[in-house]
């Protein structure tokens, strides 16, 4: 795909991603912590996606996962604090966001739990942060006085860079000296070859084609720093799951089913199906991205999460003075309790309706 169609397509997805409200029988209004039900008794759950993708919920749904919630898509946003703030204030039942994010959230005063792994690295599936092949840029020292392009700041890709910095040996000091800029991701590659910015961040179909077209070189990814690694989880308010509980752990079996079954399925398969979601549900997509889709990245099956995954940015946001020692425990973050790979419902080796595998795809 050349660069220029690749902004026609990308462009194209964003001007057809309006906000939209779904037609759905209500028996009452979602206030607090009370949530809308349907006609036949399921919850209904507002949430957000993401342009011409589909996320595990949605499989979730299309795979006849949910006994006992409907989804309510709203909109699409691909920002993770705003996601988390969005749930938050209640305009969403659930969001999902970079871990690091999630805890600052929290510890913010927002009260959010996570209940899912959604997104990470692997071989397959990561970011990269590149530079033009003939860059000076070699090591991290290099990066002092640089700018490095992300899609957002307080998200995973500025704790990503500040860690590999820090793992590197560059003191809290000269990593202030690297300038962390904000550029669309549609926009990343073009802005790198213009030198408008000396590293770029790029993943899924923006490296695909950007790699194809050469020139560019990895200065790291985010699989290099941890290995297979689950960066990200999907959060309800407290208030929400104390007072829909049923709701949140059929959502939670669920979308934890749709992610192994993704996770476990020939990934021509889990394209088909995508494409299948994005042409049935008539929000003016293209399905092109979704042929870019290599694996789920999630480490833990099913999305269950663990304390490394966690801790990990505890100790990030301590070190770096933007929590208090002790303040948070990895285990006041998240809870795998709803998830059926974790609470003995389902052997963790198992498929998404518990049944033997022999041997996982990804």
């Amino acid at each position: 795909m050349s660069h220029s169609a690749l902004r026609r397509l990308t462009t194209a997805v964003a001007a057809g991603a309006a906000f939209l409200t779904l037609t759905t029988v209500t028996t009452a209004c979602s206030t607090g912590s009370d949530a809308s039900v349907t006609a036949d008794g399921r919850t209904v759950l507002r949430y957000e996606g993401a342009p011409a993708q589909v996320i595990y919920p949605e499989l979730a749904e299309a795979l006849g996962y949910f006994d006992d919630v409907e989804l309510e898509w709203i909109g699409d946003n691909g920002n993770g604090p705003q996601s988390l703030q969005n749930t938050a204030t209640n305009q969403i039942e659930f969001g999902g966001a970079f871990n690091g994010a999630v805890i600052k959230a929290q510890a913010g005063g927002s009260p959010l739990t996570s209940v899912l792994g959604y997104y990470g690295a692997d071989t397959q599936s990561f970011q990269g942060y590149y530079v033009l092949d003939d860059s000076p840029i070699r090591e991290a020292r290099d990066l002092i006085g640089k700018k490095v392009g992300m899609n957002t700041l307080g998200a995973h890709h500025e704790f990503l860079v500040r860690e590999w910095l820090a793992q590197q040996g560059l003191t809290k000091d000269e990593i202030a000296q690297v300038e962390l800029i904000v550029v669309p991701p549609v926009n990343t590659e073009q802005a790198l070859r213009e030198g408008q910015i000396d590293v770029g961040t790029l993943g899924s179909v923006f490296r695909e084609t950007a790699v194809e077209r050469g020139g560019l070189r990895p200065l790291f990814t985010d699989e290099t720093l941890f290995g297979a690694f689950t960066y990200g989880t999907l959060a309800f308010r407290d208030d929400f799951i104390a007072n829909n509980r049923d709701a949140v752990e059929d959502f939670v079996q669920g979308t934890a089913r749709a992610i192994r079954w993704a996770q476990i399925t020939p990934r021509e398969e889990v394209i088909a199906k995508f494409e299948e979601i994005i042409d049935t549900r008539g929000r003016s997509e293209n399905t092109d991205l979704v042929g870019y889709w290599k694996s789920t990245g999630i480490a833990g099956p099913g999305g269950v999460i663990t304390d490394r995954e966690i801790q990990i940015w505890l100790d990030w946001l301590t070190r770096n003075g933007e929590l208090d020692e002790g303040a948070l425990e990895a285990s006041d973050v998240y809870t795998n309790e709803f998830n059926p790979y974790f609470n003995g419902t389902y052997d963790p080796d198992s498929g998404p309706n518990g049944e033997p595998v022999e041997e996982a795809v990804q």
